[in-house]
Parts: C-alpha cells; sequence; structure tokens
C-alpha cells in the first residue's frame, strides 16, 4: 500500500492511497480547525458546523436531498470533530467514487447554511449536551480533559454549551468558514479501489470554487509555547456528585503532542504493556485479581503540541479508591526497567498488539484514510502504516521508562470521577 501525496498550488493537499482490487472507496475531507480554536463566547461552533453541512449544498439543496444521492449509490456518510480537526467522509462503492466525491466535497464546500435550519438544530445540539451529560461513561472523558490540559486550548469540551450554541448565527458560520476551510488548511484523503490519476481528475473538477483564493492562508499551527502554558505543581482532581450504583473514573497525566514527540511509538507501547487488552497489566491486576472493576481500559491521545496518558475504570462506589491507587501503582513501576520487570515475551506481545491492529485497520478504506488524514492534519506529513509499523520495532525498553517518567509526575496527573461522593478530600489523599 503506496500512498501518493501532493500539493497544489493553493496549497490543498491530496493524498491518494490506491487500494486495488478493494470494492469501495472513501473520500474524506479534513479541515484543520476544531474546539481549540474557537472563541470560547462561540464555542462549539466547528460541532455545529459539522451538523450545519448536512442540511444542504448548492448541488444537493436540501438535507433530504443530500441523503437520498448517498442512498442512491448504498453509500455512507457520517462527520466527526474533535479538538483540533474536523472531518466529513463518504465511502462509496468503487463503481460510484465520482458521485460519492462530489457529494462530500459540494456539501463541505459549498453549504447553503439555511437560517431555519440553524434554529431547528440548536434544539439537536442542545439535546446532544443533555444526552452526553447523561452518559457518564463519555462525560468523565469530557471532565478529564478539563482538567488535564488546564491552561490549554485543548481544555474545553467540543461540544460548546447551551449557552454558547444558542449565540451561534448564520453569519458567525459564513465567517468561520471563510477562516479555516480555506485550500491550505484541507487535507483530502482517497482511500479505495482508485487509481492516482482518478483522484486527480475528481479533484479537477473542484478547482475553480476551491483551488482559486490566492489570498487565503492557512491558519498558523499553534506552536509549543503556546500550547504548554505552566503547569500546576500539584495533582488535578475534580468529582462531579451523583447518585448512582456506579463510579466511572479516569487517572491520566498530561502527554506527548505529535510534532515534538520524538518517543511516540514507545508511549504506545507504554498504553499497550499497561491496559492495551485483556492481557494487559491493569487489566489482569485491577480486574482480573482483585476484581475491582468491570470496565478497565487504558488510552492516548495525542494532538498537535500536547496529549494525555490515561486509564478508565468502571466501578462500585467502594472500591473505587482501591483502583486509582492500584493504577497508580502500575503506573510508577514502568517508569525504570528495574522495577517494570518487562519480559521478552510481554515486550513481543505488546509489539505484535500494535501491529496486529493496525493491519486489521488496514482492510477498511475509512480507517486507512483517517490514518492518513489526521497525521498529515496533526504533524503536518504523511505517516504511512509501513512506517508506524518500523516505528514500533524500533522501541527499546528504556525508551518506554524514559516516556514513564516524562509522563507520570505529579504537575502532569489528573483524576476525573463522577459518582456518589460527597468530597473530593478521599482521592486528593490519594494522589
Amino acid at each position: 500500500m503506496k500512498a501518493i501525496k501532493k500539493t497544489f498550488d493553493s496549497g490543498l493537499r491530496l493524498i491518494t492511497i490506491p487500494m486495488p482490487d478493494t470494492p469501495s472507496v472513501t473520500t474524506t475531507v479534513w479541515a484543520g480547525v476544531g474546539s481549540s480554536k474557537e472563541n470560547r463566547s462561540k464555542a462549539g461552533i466547528a460541532h455545529f458546523f459539522e451538523h450545519i453541512v448536512f442540511k444542504g449544498s448548492q448541488k444537493f439543496p436540501s438535507a433530504k436531498a443530500l441523503s437520498e444521492a448517498i442512498d442512491s449509490f448504498g453509500g455512507e456518510q457520517n462527520a466527526f470533530t474533535g479538538k483540533e480537526l474536523t472531518g466529513f467522509y463518504v465511502k462509496a462503492p468503487v463503481s460510484r467514487f465520482k458521485d460519492g466525491f462530489e457529494v462530500v466535497t459540494d456539501m463541505v464546500f459549498n453549504p447553503l447554511i439555511p437560517s431555519d435550519d440553524i434554529e431547528k438544530e440548536k434544539g439537536v445540539i442542545k439535546s446532544e449536551i443533555d444526552m452526553y451529560a447523561d452518559t457518564p461513561t463519555r462525560h468523565v472523558y469530557d471532565i478529564f480533559g478539563e482538567e488535564v490540559f488546564k491552561n490549554s486550548p485543548l481544555e474545553h469540551q467540543v461540544i460548546g454549551t447551551k449557552k454558547t450554541v444558542d449565540s451561534i448565527t448564520r453569519q458567525d458560520f459564513i465567517d468561520y468558514q471563510k477562516k479555516f476551510y480555506v485550500p491550505e488548511n484541507i487535507v483530502i484523503t482517497i482511500a479505495g479501489g482508485v487509481s492516482v490519476a482518478d483522484a486527480e481528475a475528481a479533484i479537477s473538477d473542484i478547482r475553480s470554487s476551491l483551488l482559486r483564493g490566492a489570498d487565503s492562508h492557512r491558519p498558523a499551527i499553534r506552536s509549543a509555547a503556546d500550547a504548554r502554558k505552566p503547569l500546576k505543581l500539584s495533582p488535578q482532581v475534580r468529582v462531579e456528585s451523583r447518585k448512582t450504583d456506579q463510579a466511572h473514573l479516569i487517572v491520566g497525566y498530561r502527554g506527548f503532542g505529535f510534532v515534538d514527540n520524538k518517543l511516540r511509538w514507545a508511549e504506545d507501547l507504554l498504553r499497550a504493556i499497561l491496559g492495551g487488552g485483556m492481557s494487559s497489566r491493569i487489566f489482569t491486576e485491577v480486574r482480573e485479581k482483585r476484581g475491582l472493576a468491570y470496565a478497565v481500559k487504558t488510552g492516548n491521545h495525542n494532538y498537535t503540541h500536547d496529549g494525555s496518558f490515561q486509564t478508565y475504570v468502571g466501578t462500585t462506589p467502594k472500591k473505587a479508591p482501591d483502583a486509582v491507587k492500584l493504577v497508580l501503582e502500575e503506573y510508577a513501576k514502568l517508569t525504570d526497567i528495574a522495577t517494570a520487570k518487562i519480559s521478552e515475551a510481554e515486550f513481543k506481545k505488546a509489539k505484535e498488539y500494535l501491529k496486529g491492529h493496525l493491519n486489521l485497520a488496514l482492510e477498511d478504506t475509512s480507517e486507512v484514510g483517517e490514518i492518513h488524514g489526521i497525521e498529515e492534519v496533526l504533524a503536518g506529513e504523511m505517516m504511512t502504516p509501513s512506517m508506524m509499523i518500523k516505528g514500533v520495532d524500533s522501541v527499546t525498553l528504556e525508551q518506554i521508562a524514559e516516556v514513564a517518567r516524562h509522563h507520570f509526575q505529579k504537575d502532569r496527573l489528573a483524576l476525573a470521577v463522577i459518582g456518589p461522593f460527597e468530597s473530593e478530600e478521599k482521592f486528593k489523599k490519594l494522589l
């Protein structure tokens, strides 16, 4: 699998990943903007814009027309908004590639932004805000993000608030699109059973509307100094008290970003060893040996200059403190090769775990587009699956310990808890 990148004079980047004999093709339009670049008075506009483009475009002048166009060839469409990027995709049979490409590019670059639909969609999004708040397994990640990324543009929730969503107008959307949906801030990935020639031919059809505009410019990538304002010299603890029979918690640390992280593969392996699967250390210790939780998962999230490393635990209120304590103990062991005691077999298993998951993802054209698109948008350069595999294979045990020593420090620590707890004191004492 070989990816081909082309940058047009306007700055628009096209990445084509031909996958011969694959019956589908996924076209994804990526914009390098998310909640971290919002004016706080308009928080949630990135996510709201993702919604509103599905309400109609120049060629497909209503939500019904857009959905009927997709249904006419049995395609799939969706979108997602993050803290630093927004993506829109259409997955289609290879024979209908051009149709799928036309739909996704027209709705993103030529949205009608109907005023009536804006007001209707505000109600939808406010219901979505309530739904997330009422879903502890989701909401705990939001409040963890606010704590671990304190003093950073990443600390704010992507969806915004009811007040800020209510304040957004049609003109706000028009201004937002003009500022961020410009050629130099756009990446298009096309993955599947099409050739580079087919992909570039499709791009030529939208040049008149997207590739013009020499005065447009890509919003500057934040510097590491901007992203990393001084961290507080104490752990961040947040408890949301709710009368529930469960406790949901995330304990973790401020991590690495894509741009200035030379140890990203070691961080991935650290995550795999600690909590990447059902045979991982934290899963085994917390659930299998001690019975402290029914759900345990460790993950890491990377942005341009910042990131997080965290473990989610779903447990009973009584067992929550012991679960936090045990997770922290497992973290601490990895800061030194001697205490980590990573055997050759465990080290090899972690590497195969990561490579295996990557290879499984390569079976899906939408996943392939995502792998290449996210790297290009956030890191500013294309990272291929073969480069990722080489990176994983190159990791040493000392590099894993180096990442653990960098991450697992008190001034980087954050804990978010949702459950029937009256105060934060018992958790603060644990940290």
